[in-house]
Parts: structure tokens; C-alpha cells; sequence
């Protein structure tokens, strides 16, 4: 099956059922064809060429989603943008993919001029709204033949661009096909427990392909979406009560935010049955008050752009209560979806045995197509048919993958490798910690040094000592923080990972002027 077969298919069976909440409207699902169609034909009648790029730049909205459905149905490539990015950054994406078509909101005008001035291939400007010297508007651009395009798709036309957030180097733009996400959305909703009668919360941004496939796994299942542009913890509570809410697609420090806001014992939140959990690891102890708050009903979800399935830990398997293997698996991203086959290789190549960390590759039904415009980058991260994704981790007996760091994230200190998510869980369970990240800072003597980024719980004293002294007792010595940096909050980047590459580099400017405390 390819997009516009979901399409099609979703506007005959259920049609009149709502399919999208949006903040300023809402659709049933043959509107939504009707919609995504229209837009697919008027793309056409522009001449745009088979596979020419759509650049989409806005926040979530209905007519985003209709932008990255109706240029997929037309045969095109959606290129979704992050709107975070600085101009200047949004231009080198453009720039790379080379886009025919662009269709943006009006708070991105400043942005949008940049785009077409660095790119004079774009033959057609759409600007959500009312019209402008540059743009017609994109409701006068929808055609009036809202019929299914005439055009030949096959599961491996390339249906869309996701530009990865760069955080260890230039984005690159990760081609996926239409049987990619079509597979990745269909195991995604039966394994991860979708149901027709859902109202999904869509919170995380749809430039990013965890949001993309959480909504596309509701939506094919028939289900309603909720979308909204913007997190804000009170509003996504009211949100829950007033729509009756039953599944949501969370970052960690949202459910932290979710936890700590007033509003949450005023709130009804009964109706909640299913919150999935990604982009970043969730530390255990949130994850025992989240639980003890909300239920059982959390599903961790590991996956990444080049090969949007990995692991998924299911809502079962979340026991705090359980046995010594069952509350250690907490720390996991679960066993491989259905079709996805998990490898473990140390420096050589090698598998590695049960238990040994090493780089984790992925192979499954919806690997990247290849990088675009990058064809050594392509050969050399899908070398051999196996994603080589760039994390370190190890399997368990049972093949629960367990995640402790990035690979250009791990710290070697004296010749000891020393995996970061090791450190943060050890922090993480001092009760003066609210959150904590940790990167490698420079040493003249080791190589690198353990440098922790403290979160403090409210009130509570910044003893940098106490939390060295904590560390010692728990990990080996050398693993423990020789240096150690309160904040405010942490760096992160649009899909609420935590920003590593500042981290970093704040290190590197702390230590050279020896700001940070040692321990």
C-alpha cells in the first residue's frame, strides 16, 4: 500500500467520523481526502515534476497534515521543515533538497523570503491565508477536482524528506518511501495498542518522524486525532478532561511537566488509557510517579528517522513492583517490533554477546531509502543491509534492548569507556536531582573528565560534594562526575532530546576558565 491508498481508503470507511481536531477546525475523514486530493491535483497542474520536493514550513496544523499527505498522494516529496531553525539554516536544508513547491504559515514570511531567494527552482509559493506579493493563498490553491490523482506509486517512490536535528554534525535529509512508513505506521498501531475509538493527543512536532508516524498509526486505524502546535502542560491537562483524551504521544519532560503542574489533582485525566513515550529515555524514577499517577499505561517507543521502528516496551512490561529482572527492564526500550531484527557489533564487527555493549543496528521494514544528495553517507550507515545507528547498547537474554549512550557521546577517561546514561540514572536517584545530563569536559591528565549537568528538585541545597560522594557509592570511582554544573534547565533540541552538542561545548568554556566545581 502506498499514502494515497490509506487516503482513499480512510475517506470510504470512515467518512463521516471526526478524523482531526485541530485548534481552529476540525475534519471528517472523506473531508480529509477530499482536502488532500484537492490539493494533490493542484500540485500536478502546476507542473510539478514526478518526485519534485514540497518544502512545508509551519507548526502542526490540519494543513500540514494535508501538505505532507497531498504532495505524497501526487507523487511528490514532502520536505518537512523545522520551524526552529534559524533562517540561515532553514536555507542550507532548502538548498539541498531543492524544492519546486513551498507552502508555509504567515509567522514564517521572514523565513519564507530567505527560502525562495536562495532557491530559484520553487516555481509555486502558498501562504496559509490571505495572499501576498510572493504567495497565492493556499485555500484560492486547492483544486477543485478533489478526485484521486492519476499517478504511479509504487512502495518504493520516495514519499517523503525528514532532516535529522543535526545535534553531532549537518542535517541530512533521510529519504523515506511510502512502503516505509505505510509498514512502520501499520506495526506501530498493532503493537502499540491503537484502537478506532482513540482520541490521540499530537503534540510533538510533525517535522519530526516520531510525531508523523504516532499520528499516521491513529489515524489508519481509523481513529480521531487532537492537534495542537505547542506544548503547555496546563492546556494539554484541560485538553485531557475537556476531549476526553485516551492516548497521547509525550517526550519524558513533558510527563515531568505533566507530574509537577497544580493543575493535575484538579484535572480529570480518567480517560487517559495509553501515553506513548519517546525520543529520549525516560529516567526510571519519573517513570515510577508517572506510573503511580496516570497507571499502567505507558509504551516506550525506540526508534529513529533512518529506520523509524526499533523497539517498543510495552505497557505490560512496565512493573515497578515485579521481580528483580522485570523492575531492571524499566531501563529498557523493550524487545524488537514485529518484522525488526536487532544486532549488537563491538569495534570489529563482531556480534557481541548478551550483556556486552556495543553499537546497535537495526534492520526492518522501514529503513531510510539512503541520505539524500549523500551517497558515501548512505553506503557507509546502511553498509551491509543493517542500520548502523550511532547508539551503544547491549540485549538481555530476551532481547530487551537496553540504551546507554550515544556513541559520540560516550566518555573515554583514562582509557575507560564510561557510558553517560549510567551516570545520569546514578544522579537521578539523589532526591536533591530533578534532571541531570552528562558529557565528556576536557582533561589534561585523563583525556576527558565525568562533567554533570544538575537540574536541582525546588529548594533543595547545590552540593556539588554530596552528589560526587552519592555517585562513588553506587558506580565505579572513575565513573563518578569530577566536575559538576547546576542550571536552570537543560539544552534541548525540537523533539525533546536533550541538546548535548551545547552541553559540550559549555563544558569545554567552563572548564578553560574553571567555572565548574570540582569534586
Amino acid at each position: 500500500m502506498n499514502i494515497a491508498d490509506l487516503v482513499e481508503r480512510n475517506g470510504r470507511l470512515y467518512g463521516s467520523r471526526p478524523a482531526f481536531l485541530g485548534e481552529r477546525h476540525t475534519l471528517t475523514h472523506a473531508q480529509f481526502a477530499q482536502r488532500v486530493f484537492g490539493l494533490s491535483n493542484a500540485l500536478l497542474s502546476h507542473g510539478i515534476a514526478h518526485q519534485g520536493r514540497v518544502a512545508i514550513l509551519m507548526r502542526n496544523r490540519l494543513e500540514m497534515l494535508e501538505a505532507m499527505y497531498g504532495s505524497a498522494s501526487a507523487g511528490l516529496i514532502g520536505v518537512t521543515l523545522n520551524w526552529r531553525l534559524a533562517p540561515a539554516e532553514l536555507r542550507r536544508i532548502c538548498s539541498d533538497c531543492d524544492p519546486e513547491v513551498l507552502i508555509y504559515e504567515p509567522a514564517y514570511e521572514e523565513a519564507a523570503r530567505g527560502i525562495m531567494a536562495g532557491c530559484p527552482n520553487i516555481r509555486l509559493a502558498v501562504v496559509i491565508g490571505e495572499a501576498t506579493a510572493q504567495a497565492l493563498s493556499y485555500e484560492s490553491v486547492l483544486a477543485a477536482d478533489s478526485g484521486r490523482p492519476d499517478v504511479a506509486i509504487t512502495e518504493q517512490t520516495i514519499a517523503c524528506l525528514v532532516y535529522t536535528s543535526g545535534t553531532t554534525g549537518d542535517a541530512k535529509g533521510v529519504m523515506l518511501s511510502h512502503g516505509a512508513l505505510v509498514g512502520a505506521a501499520r506495526v506501530s498501531a498493532w503493537e502499540g495498542g491503537s484502537q478506532p475509538s482513540d482520541r490521540m493527543l499530537i503534540v510533538m512536532p510533525l517535522f519530526h518522524i516520531g510525531g508523523q508516524i504516532e499520528q499516521m498509526s491513529c489515524w489508519l486505524s481509523g481513529a480521531t486525532t487532537c492537534l495542537r502546535s505547542q506544548f503547555e502542560a496546563g492546556e494539554v491537562l484541560a485538553l485531557i478532561e475537556q476531549e476526553r483524551i485516551t492516548a497521547a504521544h509525550l517526550a519524558p519532560t513533558m510527563v515531568a511537566l505533566l507530574l509537577d503542574h497544580p493543575e493535575l489533582a484538579r484535572r480529570d485525566h480518567s480517560s487517559l488509557r495509553l501515553v506513548h513515550y519517546g525520543s529520549a529515555p525516560m529516567p526510571v524514577p519519573l517513570l515510577r510517579r508517572a506510573i503511580g499517577t496516570f497507571g499502567p499505561i505507558f509504551v516506550q517507543v525506540y526508534g529513529m528517522t533512518e529506520c523509524v521502528l526499533g523497539t517498543i516496551l510495552k505497557a505490560h512490561e512496565h512493573l515497578p513492583d515485579g521481580d528483580e529482572d522485570q523492575r531492571r527492564r524499566l531501563a529498557s526500550a523493550g524487545q524488537p517490533y514485529l518484522g525488526v531484527d536487532v544486532r549488537i557489533e563491538d569495534d570489529n564487527g563482531n556480534r557481541c554477546a548478551f550483556g556486552v555493549a556495543g553499537e546497535v543496528l537495526l534492520r526492518g521494514p522501514a529503513l531510510m531509502a539512503g541520505y539524500w544528495n549523500r551517497s558515501a553517507a548512505s553506503i557507509s550507515a546502511l553498509r551491509g543491509g543493517w542500520m548502523h545507528t550511532g547508539d551503544i547498547g547491549y540485549l538481555d537474554g530476551q532481547d530487551f534492548l537496553f540504551i546507554v549512550d550515544r556513541k559520540k557521546d560516550m566518555i573515554i577517561s583514562g582509557g575507560e569507556n564510561i557510558y553517560s546514561r549510567e551516570v545520569e540514572e546514578t544522579l537521578l536517584t539523589h532526591p536533591s536531582v530533578r534532571e541531570a545530563a552528562v558529557v565528556g569536559a576536557p582533561d589534561p591528565k585523563w583525556g576527558e573528565s565525568v562533567c554533570a549537568f544538575i537540574v536541582p528538585q525546588s529548594g533543595a541545597a547545590r552540593d556539588a560534594t554530596a552528589l560526587i560522594t552519592h555517585c562513588r557509592g553506587q558506580i565505579a570511582s572513575y565513573k563518578k562526575p569530577r566536575h559538576v554544573f547546576y542550571v536552570e534547565s537543560l539544552p534541548r533540541i525540537h523533539n525533546g532530546k536533550v541538546d548535548k552538542k551545547q552541553l559540550r561545548a559549555m563544558a569545554r568554556q567552563a572548564t578553560a576558565v574553571g567555572a565548574l566545581q570540582h569534586g
